[in-house]
């Protein structure tokens, strides 16, 4: 690895993470330099931060390849083509498969807007608020072949605004952004 280690990001919506991980960076905050961002979709919001910032994009819908292996080596061919040594799941709402897990083995990261194991999966804060959790929070882990099931790195607890989701997503989004930088500073580090 190297001393200021090359990412891409990974990002299927607005990029809040995609765009929290790159301000830390460009503060001195958090080692390393993101390479590349790919999305499964082509006009999310991430697509627009990372061209204000000036970092390539690689978006391309995978129901335009003839299977999941046909994609994700498409990624990879671009991944290694870039020298990227970390992939950094931000709000990717895809399951990664073989070929990436493979090629990246303990090196792919992710968020989840949940303290896993509870609330694995898609719209973890309103399974959480279905539920009538008073507290829920944010885990970083490593990604393995399940959804949501890799080891654990760092978790943080965040209270829940009772009925009010556009509270609690806030909330949450603050402290992933938080605890997403430290622990990647952490892991870059090692």
């Amino acid at each position: 690895m190297s001393a200021t280690p090359k990412i891409a990001v990974f990002a299927s919506g607005s990029g809040s993470n995609f765009q929290a991980i790159y301000d830390a960076m460009k503060a001195g905050d958090l080692t390393g330099s993101i390479a590349l961002v790919v999305t499964d979709k082509p006009n999310a919001f991430v697509v627009e931060r990372a061209s204000i910032a000036g970092i390539e994009t690689l978006a391309i819908k995978p129901a335009n390849y003839p299977s999941k292996e046909a994609y994700e080596h498409v990624i990879l061919q671009k991944l290694s083509e870039l020298q990227v040594e970390w992939i950094i799941l931000a709000g990717y709402m895809r399951l990664i498969g073989d070929v990436l897990l493979e090629a990246y083995p303990n090196r792919i990261i992710n968020i989840h807007p949940s303290l896993l194991p509870s609330f694995p999966g898609k719209d973890a804060i309103g399974q959480a608020m279905a539920h009538g959790v008073k507290v829920t929070g944010v885990t970083v882990h490593y990604v393995d072949a399940g959804m949501d099931t890799g080891p654990i790195l760092a978790q943080a607890a965040v209270t829940v605004v009772d009925g009010d989701r556009e509270k609690t997503e806030a909330r949450i989004h603050e402290v992933e952004h938080e605890l997403y930088t430290k622990t990647l500073n952490q892991l870059f580090s090692l």
